[in-house]
C-alpha cells in the first residue's frame, strides 16, 4: 500500500510539474489521476490545475537567520539628517534585519536610550549585547561581523 501511495505522489508530482491534472472518477468507483484527458465514460471529472514545480524557499540564509536570532540588530534613530541616512543606508545596504526606534516619538523608548549609552544621542546601533554610539561604517561592520552576519546583502529573488 506504502508503494502504491508513493507512486501516486510522484506520478501526481510530475503531472503538476506538466501544470495539468485531471481527476476523474471511472465506472466501477474508482478514482484516477492522469495528465491526459478523462475518456468519455467518466464521472465526476475534473481538471486540477498544479503551480508547476515550485519550492518555497525562505530569503533568508541560514547564516542571516541565526545572527538574527543570537544577536539581534536595533537602530536607535530619528529625522536626524546625514548620520541617522548613513546609519540606515549602511543597514539596508548590507541586508542586515533591524528594528528601529524612534525615540522622540516615544518617550519610554528615550528612557531605554539614555539607561543603555547615559545619552538620547542617535544613531545608536545594538547588536546582541553590543552598542556603539554614532555612526561609524568600520565600527559597526565589527559588530555585525562578530555577531556572524553576513558582510554582504543576500541577492534580491527574481
Amino acid at each position: 500500500m506504502l508503494k502504491i501511495g508513493l507512486v501516486l505522489l510522484l506520478f501526481v508530482g510530475a503531472a503538476a510539474q506538466a501544470g495539468e491534472l485531471y481527476r476523474w472518477v471511472d465506472e466501477r468507483g474508482a478514482v484516477s489521476y492522469s495528465d491526459q484527458p478523462p475518456p468519455p465514460s467518466a464521472k465526476q471529472s475534473q481538471k486540477l490545475k498544479g503551480k508547476g514545480n515550485v519550492v518555497e524557499v525562505d530569503k533568508a540564509s541560514y547564516e542571516l537567520k541565526q545572527a538574527k536570532n543570537l544577536s539581534p540588530v536595533t537602530l536607535y534613530v530619528t529625522a536626524c539628517g546625514q548620520f541617522c541616512d548613513q546609519a540606515t543606508d549602511f543597514l539596508k545596504q548590507r541586508g542586515i534585519p533591524y528594528t528601529p526606534k524612534d525615540p522622540s516619538k516615544e518617550l519610554e523608548i528615550a528612557v531605554e536610550l539614555k539607561k543603555l549609552t547615559g545619552a538620547v544621542d542617535v544613531p545608536v546601533i545594538v547588536v546582541g549585547g553590543s552598542h556603539h554610539k554614532g555612526f561609524d561604517a568600520a565600527t559597526w561592520g565589527r559588530l555585525l561581523d562578530a555577531a556572524n552576519y553576513p558582510k554582504t546583502a543576500e541577492p534580491k529573488a527574481k
